[in-house]
């Protein structure tokens, strides 16, 4: 569980990092009200992309190491973290409920599709 707290913390940290620096690793394009927002590596493999309206998160967010592997799969409106969340990490897949911005419910699974702690 303690693996599972540190990437969901570096995954919300990122976005902390990208809003303090635009660079040449962030890019952004309009798509209709929406903001696309693209992270990348410095070696320039995509690391983080989803949306935001209003400077808020909004829409899926996914994010990916540098072999191009998912890592984490999100989902926000307006800011407020919705609907289920996904983590990968090393064979294990951890999803994490969300209902007015509080966890509900988090399950973890390992590799072989078993189930390995409900709450």
């Amino acid at each position: 569980m303690k693996a599972f707290s540190t990437l969901v913390m570096v995954f919300l940290m990122s976005f902390t990092l990208f809003a303090q620096t635009e660079n040449d690793l962030v890019k952004t394009e309009k798509v209709g009200d929406l903001i696309k927002v693209s992270i990348f590596y410095e070696s320039g493999e995509l690391h983080q992309e989803g949306y935001m309206i209003n400077n808020k998160l909004h829409g899926e967010w996914k994010s990916f190491d540098r072999e191009g592997n998912k890592l984490a799969k999100a989902t926000y409106e307006k800011g407020n973290k919705v609907g289920k969340w996904f983590f990968w990490n090393e064979g294990i897949l951890s999803e994490v409920d969300y209902n007015n911005n509080k966890i509900v419910q988090v399950s973890t699974w390992d590799k072989l599709d078993t189930q390995l702690v409900s709450n």
